[in-house]
């Protein structure tokens, strides 16, 4: 295994970049691009009553509508925010704000329920949360990443103040059936969030017919800029400031408006609107290809998620007897861009927690890829990266120690 520094010694250019870590950030959509240069001309503070303060009121609301209309929602529903872990945080520390509306969400009845395999940012408020004191309980979900059906029934019986449940999952793309989850939830009294972050823009949604409180989304996952996303608050439903100042948003959020930023965020959704049938059968028919090929070049492998409930771009594979950080890098050398669940040049060695909840023992998880494709990614992108990997898996593999073909090739690969 190698680390960071031998990657920065390479000195021969690849052939090409293929760029395949969508679900990680995605590039500015040109069309995105040229309306942020338009904007920079829209200085005016929005809480303004002058000219130059309506003009940038006018264009934040404009955004507002835009949102709104692509998730069915009411306008006056959308509360801007510095992004998904803005968005999820406010969620979740509603359970233990202080205010009386949002505290007794909690009083005498489970405070949180979630699931073992959200993001960073519930997870780690959720620890949060239970060192203050309140109960949390953490769903299982199955080997493809769906939620545990049964578990989740015995859970609700608790009555849980607040369910948050991803709608797709950002490491192996697994989709939730989120409006049956949150009518279950709403049934019991439960109030029921989603971090739909990976799934705006790839999946249809529709918040009024999912039927849930409370939703997050990031822009830079949908080729928009980073630092501002939203969070819908459905009329009715408690609210909790989580960031204190000013008036703006009605009271909801303070802080001056990133007038550039949500620009950007509704042109970015207003592009999905017209380009996302299209281009999701697109991206689909790249994975399938990259999956196809895959299985058919390399043994000894296991594809993580859900066979057909998943985000169209994204494969997670484990591949048997290496480690994901030696095959990343490798791959990088080549000018392909991927993510794994572990990397030295995070400082963490620990396995991806979503891989270990889907039954993925620790080793097999240690050697998982993450390959998440979008717009700008072309079947000469496929190719060259299934000219590259099974090269790269075989001389891993020879290397490791780890790694015998007879204790694999037994109806192992997948």
């Amino acid at each position: 295994m190698f680390c960071l520094e031998d990657k920065q010694r390479r000195s021969v250019m690849p052939e090409r970049i293929v760029y395949m870590d969508y679900n990680a950030t995605t590039p500015l959509h040109p069309e995105v691009k040229k309306a942020l240069v338009e904007g920079f001309d829209i200085f005016g503070n929005a809480s303004s009553m002058h000219t130059l303060g309506r003009q940038a009121h006018d264009r934040i609301e404009k955004a507002r509508k835009i949102v709104a209309d692509f998730l069915g929602a009411y306008p006056e529903e959308i509360v801007f925010t510095g992004g998904g872990s803005e968005s999820n945080n406010t969620v979740l520390q509603m359970i233990d704000c202080g205010s009386a509306t949002c505290r007794c969400m909690s009083k005498g009845r489970l405070g949180l329920l979630t699931t073992q395999i959200e993001h960073p940012s519930v997870l780690n408020v959720a620890q949060y949360m239970e060192n203050k004191g309140i109960s949390v309980e953490y769903l299982p979900v199955d080997p493809t990443g769906k939620v545990d059906m049964e578990a989740y029934r015995k859970a609700l019986a608790k009555n849980p103040a607040l369910v948050s449940i991803m709608m797709a999952n950002n490491e192996i793309g697994t989709l939730q059936d989120i409006k049956t989850l949150a009518r279950m939830a709403k049934e019991t009294g439960s109030l029921f969030h989603t971090d739909a972050v990976q799934a705006v823009g790839k999946v249809p949604i529709s918040v009024h017919e999912l039927g849930i409180d409370y939703l997050s989304f990031s822009a830079h996952k949908l080729y928009g800029p980073k630092g501002v996303g939203i969070l819908y608050v459905r009329k009715g439903a408690p609210y909790c400031t989580f960031i204190h100042g000013g008036h703006q948003e009605e009271g909801r959020r303070a802080g001056t408006y990133n007038t550039l930023g949500i620009i950007g965020l509704g042109k970015a959704i207003e592009l999905a609107s017209g380009e996302m049938k299209e281009e999701v059968s697109r991206i689909r028919a790249l994975r399938d290809r990259l999956r196809e090929g895959i299985q058919e070049r390399i043994p000894d492998i296991h594809i993580n998620g859900h066979p057909t409930d998943i985000l169209p771009g994204t494969l997670n594979v484990s591949f048997y007897g290496v480690e994901g950080e030696s095959i990343l890098l490798y791959l990088d050398m080549e000018g392909i861009e991927v993510s794994t669940g572990s990397a030295c040049a995070s400082g963490s060695l620990e396995p991806s927690h979503v891989l270990l909840a889907t039954g993925v023992g620790p080793e097999l998880a240690h050697g998982s890829i993450r390959f998440s494709l979008g717009r700008e990614n072309t079947v000469e992108d496929v190719d060259y990266v299934l000219e590259k990997l099974p090269t790269i898996i075989a001389r891993l593999r020879k290397m490791s120690s780890a790694y015998t073909q007879s204790a694999y090739s037994m109806g192992r690969s997948a």
